[in-house]
């Protein structure tokens, strides 16, 4: 197992994506810290999947839009775990709404999740391994709108783009201490958010004309590509974005 001994903390692990990249991380061996804003009948599925492999974990519940909850979660995991080696700042949220007719608190919640957050755990995150003379993996899940713009959804593209940008510094300022940085940025991917797409035959068939591998992504594709980059194997990957996406960024158009 390729993560034997190691420690991952994901962000937002409760369900989805999230869920998928925990239970693969404890596939290959790592114990998990689970991360969710409740601690409701989701997060135990997790949990449970997670333990049913063998491995260690625990759930901390964290709003990780407020600095101060970032910095706890990351505290709370070395207290529970004794250690953190791994990464995944996977939560986040999006906002659909025309430019002209956006408000300030939808654009506030979706840049403080899904920028201001992975900024204060990745900082507080590297500072315990920097401490503990140790390297380790960060890995964000952005998205293919780090790179390609989705009308309506201008925050959430905003905070992908600032997420790609925060990866690439912090992958040259952070690689002196022996932890490499990388986004995943996943596509059209098989989730609850999107459950509302998948009712809508319409829909959903004008979006697989756009994705060559005619499918939508299923959450172990998105875990396949996070699990490789917190291995040894990716140990001289850093400072990249990774897209699983089944070729959509390169043949996307608006209908």
């Amino acid at each position: 197992m390729k993560l034997q001994n190691k420690v991952a903390l994901v962000t937002g692990s409760s369900q989805g994506i999230g869920r998928g990249i925990a239970v693969r991380l404890a596939e290959e061996g790592a114990d998990l810290v689970i991360n969710g804003r409740h601690d409701d009948e989701e997060a135990r599925k997790t949990l449970e999947q997670v333990r049913a492999l063998g491995r260690r974990a625990c759930f901390i519940a964290a709003d990780v839009g407020q600095v101060a909850e970032c910095q706890r979660l990351v505290e709370e995991a070395i207290d529970k775990m004794g250690r953190l080696d791994i990464l995944v700042n996977n939560a986040g949220v999006q906002r659909h709404s025309a430019f002209l007719d956006a408000g300030e608190a939808d654009y506030d919640l979706v840049l403080n999740v899904n920028l201001r957050g992975p900024f204060f755990i990745a900082q507080a995150f590297a500072r315990h391994l920097r401490d503990s003379g140790r390297g380790g993996r960060i890995i964000n899940n952005s998205s293919v709108h780090e790179e390609l713009p989705f009308p309506n959804f201008t925050g959430y593209c905003a905070s992908k783009g600032g997420l790609k940008m925060l990866m690439r510094n912090l992958a040259i300022e952070l690689a002196p201490l022996g932890i490499t940085v990388n986004n995943v940025a996943p596509g059209a991917i098989e989730t609850p958010i999107n459950q509302s797409l998948m009712n809508q035959p319409e829909k959903l068939a004008s979006l697989l004309g756009n994705i060559p591998a005619g499918r939508l992504g299923k959450p172990r594709d998105v875990a396949g590509a996070v699990a490789f980059l917190a291995s040894d194997e990716a140990d001289y990957i850093t400072g990249t974005t990774l897209i699983v996406d089944g070729g959509l960024i390169w043949n996307y158009s608006e209908q």
